[in-house]
């Protein structure tokens, strides 16, 4: 249970007591801002809260120390440019923090989280992602897509979506075949036709419908072969 009060904890300091104006204060005056010292003693009131134990307060004060470190860090070394990344690290380094404390109080038992099919899981997981994208754009390499309009190719749409979107739908494929889930696939399946179909009815060119569904049979292909061989 300790692990779980100290996730709680961290969801509600982290995202439901700090306001917008914290955040950008502190962005701008970095460890001067009052309000970098605020957050982490809510953060430490709120573990201590949780676990409401005073035989436990070397917890509280180790999460919350560990996040005024790792706070403070991320604010003196992230840019406008890397707020995105040093946002995925920060919560990737208080997770980590809350698993070791869940580990040294056993509440999480490290031997299964390195057990030989957790890390089959996460091996197929990884390839699914970026390994899988660069394969498949490899693959496809001798066609390019020819959605036309006026004379000219058409990119309206968001920088890498398609590579985002292709990773999201082959994680899902993979989690529903390793729960036994295989209708989800078929949703799956189903929801991205709903969604392509305009595009294509509006492109009205049979090569791009040709080069969307090679490229969706070879992700959804793949995410249910690894899901197999996972499972196996």
């Amino acid at each position: 249970m300790i692990l779980t009060k100290l996730i709680l904890a961290h969801l509600i300091g982290d995202f439901i007591l700090q306001p917008t104006k914290w955040v950008a204060h502190k962005e701008a005056k970095k460890t001067a801002s009052p309000y970098l010292y605020l957050h982490t003693l809510i953060h430490t009131g709120l573990c201590m809260l949780f676990l409401w134990d005073l035989d436990l307060w070397w917890i509280a004060v180790l999460v919350g120390g560990s996040h005024f470190i790792i706070d403070a860090l991320k604010l003196h070394l992230q840019k406008a440019t890397t707020k995105k990344s040093w946002f995925i690290t920060d919560q990737a380094l208080h997770v980590l923090v809350i698993l070791g404390v869940g580990a040294a109080t056993d509440q999480l038992d490290m031997k299964l989280l390195l057990s030989p099919q957790t890390l089959i899981f996460l091996t197929g997981a990884v390839f699914l992602t970026t390994p899988v994208s660069i394969l498949i754009r490899t693959l496809l390499s001798a066609w390019t897509p020819v959605a036309m309009e006026h004379g000219k190719v058409q990119t309206d749409s968001l920088v890498n979506a398609g590579k985002y979107i292709g990773i999201l739908e082959r994680l899902l494929v993979f989690t529903f075949i390793v729960v036994n889930h295989w209708e989800g696939v078929g949703f799956m399946i189903a929801a991205k036709s709903v969604f392509r179909f305009s595009d294509l009815a509006e492109a009205k060119q049979r090569k791009l419908t040709e080069y969307v569904l090679v490229g969706t049979l070879l992700s959804f292909g793949i995410a249910v072969l690894t899901g197999v061989l996972v499972k196996m």
